[in-house]
């Protein structure tokens, strides 16, 4: 297929981090993007923090490490004038009326439309890419050169996806007017293009390491230190941000056969995102084998948990003082947590030590008229102690209550697809995304599903989604079939059967009995389709001289509903079709009905519609709206 773009960039707006990389469509390298300014000691700042500070007045001010280290120098008063947004994309998910208008808060509290703030993160990248994209390629690019891709959670539903989209016009990547030009890409499916071209020193393959049972310090051993190389070849390899691409797939491929399975495991910041691939050989491209799945089980789950034992020592309500009088401070507890909790281990022997902020233990004596350490004296938390350098000092029971909710819930999510009958025979299990770098998630699945699969892991884990959406951008029909993750369709009329129909859709027409909001489907939950399969329907204006014609959709998570109005079913979206003033060669004469087929496309990433004036054979303007229910 040739490729209309010289260039692809991906944007992986994660979580808790994000960044960008490029490929000419020409080369067969990726190239990753420049080392950011800032950054935290031992963390390989591939990517940046997913944080964004706007001033008082509601301008864009910085974004990644700057905005935290900025926010972080401020001046308590004058910080509590300043909004910082962090770890904000679980707002997306979490919401389930998701609309333009939908808010979010800042650490001060005060709120600002969600697409204002996703659109500036975006026009940030946008800025960022494009200039490094033209230091390395002589010929000065237009726009309409570059394909954007930006990576979504393949659990996101449409509303989300088309969140995306909108704040992407609006952040300038490209104009609505060529919606070709950017593509949504699903994390686990791009992680999953990229695993295809794996060789086998680029992974390590936790089933080669011996499981043990005993949590103790041997136990442990093998399997850190393999770890351990790895993550030393991988700073090795940092420095050298091109990585090249091979043409035809990895090692770890040939060992699989046409019709093989194999599991992907997003692990990222704010969710885990399971998908389930088929390889078709001899082209090499992929089918879904069931619908994504997964939840709100991410990294940031641990964060949380932190938090609440933080509330549990030391008040609820001294928590949230602490964070809207000391909003900087906050940020400060949070980033040392957040690099403790990278080196949590099952078999560590000693604590881990998170420094507490001084203006927290100086807060807290003010406000509570006694010291840190009496407090945790108080608590009933004994597995949380107080050195007497300022420290908490986590035991391994402490650090084991904190991560195990969140990797208890990311197990049993796999466990439950492993049990499926689509997903039998599964030979891998690639781990991918940013919380796939922990020993303790890494340790729980291996021991859940080592029997029965490989458990694999790229050496660059949190940069796969993002090398994968590359290669997504430069061949889109490599997934050449996928499943549909809900039921969709439109409430239509039908003849109204005596003793097949219920009384209560009993419609009178025209002399005519008519049953009413009878679900017409057209595709069911989990059903196979495969890319470019459209369903197709004919519409009719329901009065001549009419302009518009609006349908609305409906969607379920089941199969098994009849009319629009069952439990479960709601309506998800709208499709517009516009009517063209028909006087043309071969108009409708009075007596003729105006016939609009559309034809919907559910094999890609986002559902996409068309429409035909089949009198004219002229194309109509179709769209199809998620967000403004």
């Amino acid at each position: 297929m040739a490729c209309p773009f010289s260039v692809v960039v991906a944007i992986d707006f994660g979580t808790t981090s994000s960044g960008y990389a490029f490929s000419f469509t020409d080369t067969e390298a990726i190239h990753m993007m420049k080392r950011w300014e800032g950054g935290d000691p031992g963390v390989a700042n591939q990517k940046s923090p997913t944080c964004l500070l706007l001033t008082p007045d509601l301008r864009f001010h910085s974004f990644g490490f700057s905005a935290r280290d900025f926010y972080h120098d401020l001046d308590p008063d004058e910080a509590r004038h300043w909004l910082y947004f962090d770890k904000f994309k679980m707002k997306i998910h979490s919401t389930s009326d998701l609309s333009m208008e939908t808010e979010l808060e800042a650490v001060n509290g005060r709120k600002v439309r969600a697409i204002e703030v996703f659109a500036h993160a975006l026009r940030f990248f946008r800025e960022h890419a494009i200039k490094e994209v033209k230091e390395q390629s002589s010929s000065v690019l237009e726009g309409e050169e570059i394909r954007w891709v930006i990576t979504v959670p393949a659990v996101w539903r449409q509303p989300a996806k088309q969140f995306m989209r909108e704040a992407a016009y609006l952040a300038g990547l490209v104009s609505p007017d060529c919606p070709e030009q950017l593509l949504i890409a699903l994390e686990p499916e791009a992680a999953s293009i990229y695993c295809r071209k794996l060789r086998l020193h680029q992974v390590i393959d936790l089933s080669a390491q011996p499981i043990t049972n005993s949590l103790g310090m041997e136990g442990s051993r093998p399997f850190d230190s393999s770890f351990r190389q790895a993550r030393e070849q991988l700073r090795r390899s940092r420095h050298s941000r091109t990585f090249v691409v091979e043409s035809g797939t990895g090692e770890l491929w040939s060992e699989l056969q046409t019709g093989d399975r194999y599991v992907v495991a997003d692990c990222g910041g704010g969710t885990v995102d399971l998908t389930v691939h088929q390889i078709e050989q001899p082209q090499g491209t992929l089918k879904e084998l069931y619908k994504a799945s997964g939840g709100p089980y991410g990294a940031v789950g641990v964060d949380l948990a932190f938090e609440s034992m933080l509330c549990q020592i030391f008040g609820e309500d001294f928590i949230a003082s602490f964070k809207a009088q000391r909003p900087a401070a906050w940020v400060d507890l949070s980033i040392a947590f957040e690099a403790r909790k990278r080196t949590a281990a099952p078999g560590r022997a000693n604590a881990l030590n998170i420094c507490l902020p001084f203006s927290f233990i100086d807060f807290y004596r003010r406000h509570r008229g006694h010291s840190v350490e009496a407090a945790l004296r108080r608590s009933s938390m004994n597995i949380v102690k107080w050195s007497s350098q300022g420290m908490l000092r986590l035991t391994q029971e402490a650090m084991n209550e904190l991560f195990q909710p969140t990797i208890q819930n990311i197990v049993r999510h796999i466990e439950e697809l492993m049990s499926r009958a689509e997903v039998q025979g599964v030979r891998f299990l690639f781990l991918v995304g940013g919380f796939a770098e922990s020993p303790m998630l890494q340790k729980a699945i291996q021991r859940s599903v080592g029997r029965c699969c490989r458990v694999i892991i790229p050496h660059d884990v949190g940069l796969t989604i993002l090398k994968g959406a590359v290669l997504f951008g430069l061949d889109p029909t490599v997934v050449r079939v996928r499943r549909c993750p809900l039921t969709y369709g439109v409430g239509v009329l039908n003849r109204f059967v005596e003793g097949r129909h219920p009384r209560d859709k009993l419609l009178l027409k025209d002399g005519r009995e008519w049953c009413t909001d009878v679900l017409d489907r057209f595709v069911c939950v989990d059903q196979s389709v495969a890319l470019g399969e459209v369903v197709r329907r004919s519409y009719t204006p329901a009065r001549p001289g009419q302009r518009k014609i609006i349908i609305n959709i409906y969607c379920s998570p089941t199969d098994d509903v009849l009319y629009v109005s069952d439990p479960g079913v709601r309506r998800c979206g709208t499709v517009t079709l516009d009517l063209p003033i028909t006087p043309s060669p071969g108009a409708a004469s009075e007596g003729q009905r105006r016939e609009i087929r559309a034809s919907m496309q559910f094999g890609d990433t986002e559902i996409k519609v068309t429409a035909v004036d089949v009198l004219t054979s002229r194309s109509v303007r179709a769209t199809i709206d998620f967000l403004s229910n």
